[in-house]
């Protein structure tokens, strides 16, 4: 049996919302993922508003990044986290970067980089998503992305575009 207290990760997951009260559904979200049996939140980054990507006949998002310690297993966060998104609504249609009442991505995992078929590790397109990238940044200055580097490097290389940090 794993020891709870030695064996914790720092991951990292990106939460984004633009249906059905976004700013609610991210707050709601950050509770729920606090409440996963060995998960405890150690940081949480501020709110953003950013414009989606893919189809633009959609509402804007808001995003945020939280810093968690887990003794879960990434498949098993993966399912945690998947299994909230659903309790929130979300249904997957199969349209790429379409509405959603809730996304959650598992953007780090410790040091580990991750490939299987229903997860990669570090996220596909997290050096290059602004609003990844800077609330990531706020909440993990001193960040090593495992296999894409230094986040003050990444984030020099990724503009803010139209997005902005909501008060």
């Amino acid at each position: 049996m794993k020891n709870p207290t030695t064996d914790l990760v720092t991951a990292y997951i990106g939460l984004g919302s633009n249906l059905e009260n976004p700013v609610e559904q991210i707050k709601s979200a950050r509770t729920a993922i606090a409440q996963i049996a060995g998960v405890q939140e150690l940081a949480f980054s501020s709110l953003y508003h950013s414009s989606p990507m893919g189809p633009q006949d959609q509402p804007d998002y808001v995003n945020a990044v939280m810093c968690i310690a887990t003794n879960l297993p990434p498949i098993d966060l993966l399912h945690c986290l998947q299994r909230i998104e659903n309790e929130q609504g979300r249904v997957r249609k199969g349209e790429r970067w379409g509405a959603r009442t809730l996304d959650l991505d598992m953007l780090i995992y410790g040091d580990q980089i991750i490939e299987l078929p229903d997860l990669i590790v570090p996220h596909t397109g997290l050096a290059e998503r602004a609003f990844v990238l800077y609330p990531l940044y706020e909440i993990a200055p001193q960040l090593q992305v495992p296999g894409k580097g230094d986040i003050a490097d990444l984030l020099a290389k990724c503009p803010m575009n139209e997005l902005r940090r909501l008060d």
